[in-house]
């Protein structure tokens, strides 16, 4: 459990890094350039905040919120309208198994949405002696919600269940919120992004 807790959170850091990656490549226009605007946005929050939860930067509830606030602004409708149909024109990392699998991606969208407004709503939590590791496994796996019992990679979006309510996630400490928004970016990208070299 725990490596898969920091094989998330090291993948949270890595979408922060590849996002401005992404926009390095020339010739992006129309749709897909707004989106490529948009993940380096969402990028950008989520390395941000990876640094906060691993106490490589210091923590700030306001902060949290106006980075929360961004990935929420990013999410659901706002996210799933940048990818109509077939829109894989260069430099595109779309995957063609989001339009295949159009109700997983639209859900996970709208989790990103639910999560980040949770971790807004956490910002102020107190944060457990452990640190990022404390938070993630302490609560979210008292409240029977963590990996196994409702994480993304357990029984969660990609298990078939529904993952932890908004409420649920805003009781925890905030880097345990996090754990579960770095859990659905990783779940997104493994499906519907191209692996990058």
């Amino acid at each position: 459990m725990k490596r898969k807790m920091i094989a998330a959170v090291a993948m949270a850091a890595a979408i922060g890094a590849g996002a401005t990656t992404a926009i390095a490549h020339g010739g992006a226009s129309g749709v897909v350039k707004e989106r490529m605007d948009s993940m380096e946005a969402l990028g950008d929050a989520m390395k941000e905040l990876t640094a906060m939860m691993r106490g490589q930067q210091d923590y700030g509830a306001e902060r949290v919120r106006s980075l929360a606030a961004t990935i929420e602004s990013h999410g659901g409708e706002a996210l799933t309208r940048l990818f109509p149909k077939d829109s894989l024109d260069h430099p595109s990392e779309a995957l063609p198994a989001i339009w295949s699998d159009w109700d997983r991606f639209s859900a996970l969208s709208d989790q990103l949405s639910t999560y980040a407004q949770a971790l807004a709503a956490a910002a102020d939590n107190q944060r457990p002696a452990g640190g990022a590791q404390g938070g993630m496994m302490g609560q979210g796996m008292m409240h029977g919600q963590g990996m196994s019992g409702g994480g993304m990679m357990g029984g969660g979006m990609m298990g078939g269940g529904q993952g932890p309510t908004a409420e649920m996630l805003a009781q925890m400490p905030p880097d345990g919120v996090f754990f579960h928004l770095a859990d659905t970016c990783s779940a997104c990208h493994q499906s519907f992004r191209k692996k990058q070299n």
